[in-house]
């Protein structure tokens, strides 16, 4: 029996979750009994990832394809779960490689996907659940490595 989080029936949005690491982090919450949806922008691998998840905790998994840098893109994913108790706002960081090499273009498009973007989930989703002190909101940045 897994540790009790005391998270069950609780509402999770997962932002790039059809692989990697915010698909553990959808996987734990959703192991731990929070109803999850995901978020990807590429809509095969996240059905993928939701059929796949959907088919081990053995209940729905709700995928939302949008990409969360553009004003559209988050609110049709909020439009799934208005008033989450947890936010991932997982992004890929900036590709690997030389600092040297990145242009001014690369470093607006990494701040854009892991600060502008995942700032503007948070403050779009400071509802009745944030003045609960069990709800979270986590930004991950990672490097994307394909």
């Amino acid at each position: 029996m897994g540790l009790d989080l005391g998270i069950e029936g609780r509402w999770a949005v997962v932002c790039g979750s059809s692989k990697g690491l915010g698909l553990a982090c959808a996987q734990a919450l959703a192991d731990a009994g929070v109803e999850v949806v995901l978020n990807g922008r590429s809509p095969g691998p996240l059905e993928a990832a939701a059929s796949a998840l959907a088919a081990r905790i053995g209940r729905p998994v709700a995928a939302v394809a949008a990409d969360v840098t553009e004003a559209q893109g988050r609110a049709r994913l909020l439009a799934a779960c208005p008033d989450p108790d947890i936010l991932v706002t997982n992004a890929a960081g900036p590709a690997p490689g030389q600092f040297e090499d990145w242009d001014e273009a690369a470093w607006h498009a990494a701040l854009q996907a892991n600060m502008v973007a995942p700032l503007q989930l948070i403050r779009a989703t400071l509802g009745p659940s944030s003045v609960d002190p069990s709800t979270a909101k986590l930004d991950i940045a990672t490097t994307a490595n394909g």
